[in-house]
């Protein structure tokens, strides 16, 4: 497990191709969101996405929330309608993860088998530039065991990983993150909105934007 720290104002390009490169070969990858730091593998490749739930130690039943750069790459992975991606333009980049339907090209682990699929755009420039450099879905579940509280500081989560099995390749350290909860989850699969969980971005501020 590598530890590099790296600016979060302005992140140095050859450790986000690093990071980059661990990614597209099946490795994890903890990295700064503009939530709490997040584990990272391939959306895309099964065998990465078992390896993360088994370093989060998480059941398999549970779905992991996906990271896409752009709503071309969420259009990808979910079916979005026009109304839908008006609401989209509306809360991305930032603190909203968007439960959709998925498309079936989706590998059944990573949605824990169900028909839904949770993706959200960060608001955050580390993020953001390894998405660029991966140009794929990026899992955007925290950084910590399952049923733990998400870690805003990358020295907790390398005390929690050094001594375990199977533990992240690499871990970005942008030091201590401002956020304090993870992101805001809106369900647009029904024929209604419907607000699963409050966090950064509040009730109002959607019911606004949801108008």
């Amino acid at each position: 497990m590598e530890i590099i720290k790296i600016n979060p104002q302005n992140p140095e390009l050859e450790i986000i191709q690093k990071a980059a490169d661990v990614i597209r070969r099946g490795g994890a990858v903890v990295y700064p969101t503009d939530t709490v730091y997040g584990l990272g593998v391939d959306a895309l490749k099964p065998y990465a996405v078992e390896r993360l739930f088994k370093i989060k130690k998480r059941p398999m039943t549970k779905p992991a929330p996906v990271l896409v750069k752009d709503i071309e790459m969420a259009k990808k992975l979910a079916f979005i309608d026009r109304k839908t991606e008006k609401i989209l333009t509306e809360v991305w980049p930032g603190a909203v993860t968007v439960v959709l339907e998925k498309r079936n090209s989706v590998p059944e682990i990573l949605t824990g088998g169900k028909r839904t699929i949770g993706l959200r755009i960060a608001d955050y420039q580390i993020t953001q530039a390894l998405m660029e450099q991966l140009d794929t879905p990026l899992t955007a579940t925290s950084a910590n065991f399952s049923g733990q509280a998400p870690f805003l500081c990358a020295e907790d989560i390398v005390r929690i990983f050094e001594k375990v099995y199977p533990r992240p390749d690499l871990i970005l350290d942008a030091g201590r993150l401002s956020a304090s909860q993870p992101s805001t989850l809106l369900d647009l699969t029904g024929p209604k909105p419907k607000i699963l969980r409050v966090g950064p971005v509040s009730k109002e501020q959607l019911l606004e934007i949801l108008k």
